[in-house]
């Protein structure tokens, strides 16, 4: 059974960073793109940033230059690293990736439980 599991959220000030991790386990035959998505309270679920599995990046417009996604794929690991934050990025972030598990012919889209960061003086 492969899972997502996310580490590094916590409380920061304005300004600060914090790095957020998202370890895939399991019987896994391939993972291919890796994303962090979040979810502010009242908000819809936005896209952060996307990693495909040759480490070709995208953010949104609002993180871009503050944060960065990269990928250990000897890890099965994608990380999200946070820099300035500002108070408008308090959210629960999650991890998503598209997999194959083994002895599956298709991969199929998973997600972490999520973690919450909060940006606050």
């Amino acid at each position: 059974q492969v899972q997502l599991v996310e580490s590094g959220g916590g409380l920061v000030q304005p300004g600060g960073s914090l790095r957020l991790s998202c370890a895939a386990s399991g019987s896994i035959f391939g993972i291919y793109r890796m994303a962090w998505y979040r979810q502010a309270p009242g908000n819809q679920r936005e896209t952060v940033a996307t990693i495909t599995s040759g480490g070709v990046t995208n953010y949104a417009d609002s993180v871009k230059g503050r944060f960065t996604i990269s990928r250990d794929n000897a890890k099965n690991t994608v990380y999200l690293q946070m820099n300035s934050l500002k108070p408008e990025d308090t959210a629960v972030y999650s991890c998503n990736a598209f997999i194959r598990a083994e002895f599956e012919q298709n991969g199929r889209n998973y997600w972490g439980k999520g973690t919450l960061v909060t940006v606050s003086a």
